[in-house]
């Protein structure tokens, strides 16, 4: 809107897929609530849509990755989206990589797009999965060799004769939570599983030209002989390399409140006892955009019946949540959601929910403590229900539903017995082999209902802006750089440990406000750990008056007295979603410098877009000099160039009102082009300038 095109230059769809939050059920929530609730945004998103030539999925039509993969990816593409797990296409041999929402309205502007070259993490793969393995316990292995930053800044290649094995869908599971560990993108090289989903989802010709350019897509066969033969020169193709062999893959649970907290699930019992984790199960859930798909639906769907030939159902909640609709029709047509209803199941609506935040659990108490088991991706405290006293932990969705069964943690199907309906013990088979397309093919959803196309002629078209709306305000660009150094700024938060952009910008409750930004800005480091405080959460201390006070008060009172202020990170920060609020909510309250230990690469980004100077320690050690009184100085900033340190000076306050300093130098990423963004006070000032 504000670069004047008449057009996107790419082609561009929306999903809305956020804002169904998870209450009763699927039709409930979507249409009696989620419709009514989010209209006016809904209005603003198709119009826009239209306007600007860009598809439009509406809500209810699933999750954006199920949707990519199902209608757009293609082996050797290339695409962003503004999601982190944009990368579930490497599925489909496509290279996608998350992006914040400025990358990506650059792009729909025809400007030109930027990475750092990224370094290459080979994966080879022999084997085959059998029994209880799944595809989500080869991304939960990778996760406990890399950590959730290990990825960062890398491609992750995944090849071998084993990766010939995995299911077009099993392969989008497993590059789709390469998010997690801080990939820039995971890809599978082109096979035959590829061109049967293609061609399962009515696209023939991109598979046969796919065939007709094989050689273009697949790895170099040179590449797979240097493994085999254990040469030592691996190392000129990938800067790391993990193998993994299929065959003896244990299914792994992670958790709980992160990713890479991995252990097989015949330890599973074990850590609960040592970790005094809650061994009783409140709710499981399965499905979102990492698992969801025919034949993760069709193995879920063995265990359930195994369940109900035996008369027993599960022993706590069981949420269902489809990827798309076409998943959702073509189960509900061939019996797998049936299944699962047998068993106690509760379909949810085709939307990420309680995946995301978006999850009402009235049931619990205040700071009730809990364990939930999910087949998701992500387990940050809070990121499910708001909730931090609630432990999550993931595994496939046929695990979880055997952990549903038994109501318990600990449980292990290998070994653990649960009691028939007639009161016999037995023991749960391996899910049979699931077809990974239907053998009546997919169900044919009328696009009518959840997809409008670009307008063919659009000049008529007004975006549609309630003027008195609290979910949606207009943007204004942020003010440029002022042209001096910084002096004197005060330390609003410095966080300590695991600081992921739903700890910055929380997701759930906030999410109707993402339209409005100065309204979403009230929940600024709500979930953020204060390295000063005691371990409290989202407050900090108020220079002014000495009080104890939310971050996000805080920076209300600095702003209307044009004070600026910093954010001091840890290690990582930033991680996780591709939030482009935990940048912009912080630069719109006046936040002017962050410096970390090491960031997420697209939280770094995001932060140099908005104008924010985004650093790190050039001693790591240095995050520990920063005090909470502290006053800082930087300086030379009319001189940043690539590659040089900045100039820090931390201004001491003491308690017998001494003062002393000492300085510290500070690394930066920044190039050329983005030190203009720093300069012209964000990215999207470069280019309204450039289209003046």
């Amino acid at each position: 809107m504000q670069a004047g095109i008449e057009q996107t230059r790419v082609p561009t769809t929306v999903h809305c897929d956020h804002l169904i939050k998870a209450r009763v059920g699927s039709e409930p929530d979507t249409k009696a609530a989620a419709l009514y609730e989010n209209n006016e945004v809904y209005q603003f998103l198709g119009s826009a849509s239209r306007k600007y030539g860009i598809g439009f999925w509406k809500p209810g039509a699933g999750i954006i990755h199920q949707v990519i993969l199902e209608n757009y990816a293609f082996p050797g593409g290339l695409m962003i989206g503004t999601d982190s797990h944009t990368p579930n296409a490497g599925g489909l041999g496509m290279i996608a990589i998350g992006v914040g929402g400025l990358d990506a309205a650059e792009v729909m502007a025809g400007m030109s797009w930027e990475l750092l070259y990224p370094k290459r993490i080979g994966v080879y793969m022999t084997g085959k999965l059998n029994g209880w393995a799944s595809p989500e316990d080869v991304i939960l292995y990778v996760a406990s060799k890399l950590t959730v930053s290990g990825g960062t800044n890398a491609i992750i290649e995944y090849f071998g004769p084993g990766a010939k094995t995995i299911s077009c869908t099993g392969k989008a599971t497993i590059t789709n939570m390469g998010a997690e560990i801080g990939a820039t993108c995971s890809i599978f090289p082109y096979d035959k599983r590829m061109d049967i989903y293609l061609r399962a989802t009515k696209r023939g010709l991109i598979a046969d030209l796919a065939n007709q350019y094989i050689d273009l897509l697949v790895q170099d066969q040179e590449i797979e002989e240097v493994v085999e033969n254990r040469e030592e020169y691996i190392l000129k193709y990938f800067d790391r390399l993990i193998e993994i062999d299929l065959s003896k893959l244990e299914p792994h649970i992670v958790g709980p409140h992160t990713p890479d907290l991995a252990r097989p699930i015949s330890k599973m019992a074990k850590d609960v006892k040592n970790n005094s984790y809650i061994d009783t199960i409140s709710v499981a859930l399965i499905g979102s955009c990492t698992n969801s798909s025919y034949e993760d639906m069709s193995r879920a769907a063995d265990i359930a019946e195994q369940a109900r030939a035996r008369g027993i159902k599960t022993r706590v909640p069981l949420q269902v949540t489809p990827g798309s609709e076409m998943v959702r029709a073509t189960t509900e047509r061939d019996g797998q959601i049936h299944l699962l209803k047998e068993i106690g199941a509760n379909v949810l609506a085709n939307a990420c929910g309680p995946c995301i935040g978006q999850w009402e659990r009235p049931e619990l108490k205040k700071d009730e403590s809990n364990t939930i088991v999910t087949s998701y991706n992500r387990n940050f405290p809070g990121r499910n229900d708001g909730k931090r006293e609630t432990m999550n932990f993931i595994s496939s969705p046929e695990i979880v539903i055997a952990l549903a069964l038994a109501g318990r943690l600990s449980f292990n199907p290998f070994v653990d017995e649960l009691t028939g309906a007639d009161g016999t013990k037995f023991k749960l088979k391996p899910p049979k082999i699931a077809p990974e397309i239907p053998e009546k093919g997919f169900n044919d959803t009328s696009r009518d209902d959840i997809y409008d196309a670009p307008a063919e002629d659009s000049r008529s078209i007004e975006v549609t802006i309630n003027k008195d709306s609290v979910r949606l305000q207009k943007l204004q660009p942020f003010p440029k750089w002022d042209g001096r150094d910084f002096e004197k700024l005060p330390v609003l938060a410095k966080v300590k440990g695991k600081c992921t952009t739903d700890h910055i910008s929380p997701a759930g409750a906030w999410l109707m406000y993402r339209g409005h930004l100065d309204k979403i800005s009230d929940n600024l480091l709500l979930g953020a750990v204060n390295a000063y405080r005691s371990d409290e959460v989202g407050i900090g201390k108020n220079i002014h008056n000495g009080n104890i006070e939310s971050f996000s008060h805080i920076a209300r009172e600095y702003k209307k007295q044009n004070m600026k202020w910093i954010i001091v990170g840890d290690q990582n920060y930033g991680e996780g979603s591709s939030r482009e609020h935990a940048a912009m909510t912080p630069r719109y309250l006046g936040c002017a410098v962050v410096i970390s230990r090491s960031f997420a690469r697209i939280h770094e980004t995001n932060l140099k877009k908005q104008g924010v100077l985004t650093s790190t320690f050039k001693d790591p050690l240095d995050y520990d000099k920063i005090m909470e009184d502290d006053r800082i100085n930087i300086s030379g900033l009319n001189n940043i160039k690539p590659g040089k340190p900045v100039k820090c000076v931390l201004h001491h306050h003491h308690n017998n009102n001494n003062r002393t300093y000492e300085e510290i130098y500070l690394q930066h990423s920044y190039n050329e082009s983005q030190i203009e963004w720093f300069y012209a006070g964000s990215a999207l000032n470069v280019l309204l300038s450039r289209k003046d």
